[in-house]
């Protein structure tokens, strides 16, 4: 088993770095079909997300990608609603939280197929307040810790398909956002008892093998292939909760 979760860990890094996710959309489907339930699997990937995140957007940030003003305000507000989330686990069974699950990857989707293809035009302005942006985070960063996962694959779609942030930097708020909704996760599922220590530092510290080239591959992909790439990755997950939720 630990082999496995090895090597799972350093694909999970690559995708992590690549996609700007905390690589819980793709962990979680994975542990659940490895023989970990739900809860287990919820505990073992906000655990990595901690090691991917933390040093994605340090590597995003030397490269310039990263806004830390609005990630910020974005960010907070993702580690008060996650706060939430150890709560959320023990009070809803596992059906509903897959079910959860395959919804947000449906909405992913959808607003990514619904983005314009002008995403890689400079936006510098302030389209809204702080409060607005923190609030989105805090639902994002509640239900997202809830079902394993740092929150990205919402917030990119949102901030792509609505406030037309170019796809790269909108990549790298996501990662950022995980920083605070993963830490604040694993604080809030730790009190509730729903970690599993030792598998998830197996896997957070193999990904951080694959998230250095992850996010350098991202660099070299343009805005196009790169917007496909993201669809394809949410059209696997899709398929891959589909089965286990729908058993289709």
């Amino acid at each position: 088993m630990e082999t496995e979760l090895l090597l799972t860990g350093v694909v999970i890094g690559l995708l992590s770095g690549f996609f700007g996710i905390g690589g819980g959309t793709i962990l979680v489907p994975v542990l659940i079909m490895m023989g970990f339930d739900i809860k287990s699997a919820v505990g073992i990937s906000v655990t990595q997300m901690v090691f991917s995140s933390l040093y994605g957007s340090w590597i995003n940030h030397k490269k310039g990608f990263l806004n830390l003003e609005e990630g910020l305000v974005i960010g907070l507000g993702g580690f008060v609603g996650a706060l939430g989330s150890g709560w959320l686990v023990s009070a809803v069974d596992e059906t509903l939280l897959e079910s959860m699950f395959l919804a947000v990857i449906v909405f992913a989707l959808y607003r990514f197929f619904r983005a314009p293809e002008y995403g890689e035009i400079s936006r510098d302005g302030h389209d809204l307040s702080a409060f607005v942006l923190a609030g989105t985070g805090a639902v994002i960063g509640l239900f997202s810790i809830s079902m394993g996962i740092g929150g990205s694959i919402l917030l990119t779609p949102i901030l792509v398909g609505l406030l037309h942030y170019p796809l790269k930097k909108a990549v790298s708020a996501g990662l950022f956002f995980v920083v605070f909704s993963s830490v604040s996760g694993l604080i809030s599922l730790s009190v509730a008892g729903q970690v599993d220590y030792l598998h998830g530092l197996i896997v957070g510290v193999a990904s951080l093998v694959g998230v250095h080239g992850g996010i350098h591959l991202a660099s070299l992909t343009g805005h196009t292939k790169h917007k496909k790439a993201l669809v394809v990755l949410y059209l696997v997950i899709l398929a891959m909760m589909s089965k286990k939720v729908l058993g289709v």
